[in-house]
Parts: C-alpha cells; sequence; structure tokens
C-alpha cells in the first residue's frame, strides 16, 4: 500500500499518493550533484524539512538545515554552502531578509526561494533581493531537483565571465561591441546592447522589471514604465525569427521577462 509524503505547504502538509523516500543507509554521489554541493534548507516545518532533506539525499546532495532565520545565517558562515532553499515565512527574521543578508556576503550563492501563497509579489521581492528562481508549493520531489540543478547550471555559466556571451544562434562580442544572430551583424542601440547583454549573463532566469531597469538605466532610473517594454519589443524585432511568438525574450506575466 502506498504510503503518503507531504507536498510541502506553508501551514499543513498536502498529502498526496506516493512513496516515502527511505533514509539513505550509506551517502552516496549520484545524479548530477558533486561532492562539494552542499545545500542549506531553511523551513520551520519539521516534515516540511525532513521531506526536502531526504528527497535531495537520495539525489545526491549533501544537506544542511536550520529552522529560523538566525540559524540559518549561523550556519551559512561557519559552513558556508553552495545552495539555499528559502522559506518565505519564517519566525522572526523572514526568507526575504535571510535572502537579502546572503546575497550581499556571496555573490555566487544558488538561491531558490519557496513560497506558498504564489503571489506574484512574492517572486518579485525575492528575485529583487537576489533570489535566482523560485518554487511555489505544493510541489513534488522531480520539480525540486531540476530547479536547484538548473539554478546550479546558471550561477556556475555566471561564475566563468567571458568576453562573448552567447545563446542559441545570438551572439553579443564586448570587445568589438557587436551582436551576432548567426552570421549576421545585427546592429543594436546602446540601451538595447546593455539590455541583451542582462539577458545573456542570466539565461533562463526570470529577471524582474525592476532589476532590468536599473541593468540598462542604472538604480534611480525615473523614467516610463512602458520603456522598457518598448525596449524588450525592439529587441525581438531584431533578433527573434518570429517576434509574435517570440523564443528569446519571453514575457513572464505578473514578473518580468525571462531569456531562453
Amino acid at each position: 500500500m502506498n504510503q503518503r509524503i507531504p507536498y510541502v505547504s506553508d501551514s499543513h502538509p498536502v498529502w498526496a499518493p506516493a512513496p516515502l523516500p527511505r533514509e539513505p543507509q550509506a551517502f552516496r554521489w549520484i545524479g548530477t550533484a558533486e561532492p562539494d554541493c552542499s545545500t542549506l534548507v531553511v523551513e520551520d516545518d519539521p516534515g516540511a524539512r525532513k521531506y526536502i532533506r531526504i528527497t535531495l539525499q537520495k539525489a545526491g546532495f549533501k544537506v544542511m538545515e536550520a529552522s529560523s532565520g538566525e540559524e540559518a545565517l549561523e550556519l551559512f558562515d561557519r559552513r558556508p554552502p553552495r545552495v539555499a532553499l528559502l522559506d518565505i515565512g519564517l519566525p522572526g527574521m523572514d526568507g526575504f531578509e535571510v535572502c537579502q543578508k546572503m546575497r550581499k556576503r556571496r555573490d555566487d550563492l544558488a538561491i531558490l526561494i519557496l513560497t506558498g501563497r504564489g503571489d506574484d509579489s512574492d517572486k518579485v521581492s525575492g528575485l529583487d533581493l537576489g533570489a535566482d528562481d523560485y518554487l511555489v508549493k505544493p510541489f513534488g520531489p522531480d520539480v525540486l531537483v531540476a530547479r536547484i540543478k538548473a539554478v546550479l547550471r546558471r550561477c556556475t555559466r555566471q561564475n566563468h565571465t567571458s568576453d562573448v556571451l552567447t545563446l542559441g544562434d545570438l551572439r553579443l562580442e564586448f570587445h568589438t561591441l557587436k551582436v551576432f544572430k548567426g552570421d549576421r551583424v545585427v546592429n543594436l542601440t546602446p540601451h538595447e546592447f546593455t539590455l541583451l547583454a542582462a539577458f545573456l549573463k542570466h539565461p533562463a532566469k526570470v529577471l524582474t522589471r525592476e532589476q532590468l531597469r536599473a541593468e540598462v538605466w542604472g538604480e534611480n532610473h525615473s523614467g516610463s514604465s512602458k520603456a522598457l517594454d518598448v525596449l524588450v519589443c525592439k529587441l525581438r524585432e531584431k533578433l527573434e525569427d518570429d517576434p509574435a511568438h517570440p523564443k528569446y525574450f519571453r514575457t513572464e506575466w505578473g514578473v518580468g521577462f525571462v531569456c531562453g
């Protein structure tokens, strides 16, 4: 008979028929996780925390646990992880504040926030404070592991800085200030070039409108909010095969845009 496992929610588990992952008898590395791939799980619900821990251990991750933001930051300083999973609804210091403090201490940390409400405001706030991605509860084990690995791949690519950024048949060269689509040179304005660079530096990552406006015009930009939409449309017209059905510059409704 199938056991029931909790698919995590903020207030209480949402039960679904599925086999409970067994505690590993001996730690071993499987999948794509590396031996130094430690993950810090910050979750105040003991059942949810255990479920995430067992799921990640079976996927080959080393797991550290914290039940509060204060405990998480103390552990973070003593044993720096490569990945942090942050629940938003923590007692005391909430997940947003923990995210902001962790990001200030480490640029190369992969941060994934967990939210049970699914509100666009939660997603936007987390991304603005430095999170790399978000995951809405409830979620299954395969989705959790896949999203963590995706965030790790993006962070690894970002840490290997290059004078050339590529995605599909797009190529941006900083040394020549040129952009290519295949073998064809595409003429971009300085703002279009800067926006494209911001997208290519963060492939597959959802970027909020505030993040993109800061990249292009600076933190104190006070111009029309429509300026970014116009700039994205220009990139689509110049670089998409079918601007009406974009492949590279897609809208993430209520949040911002994602490239790739």
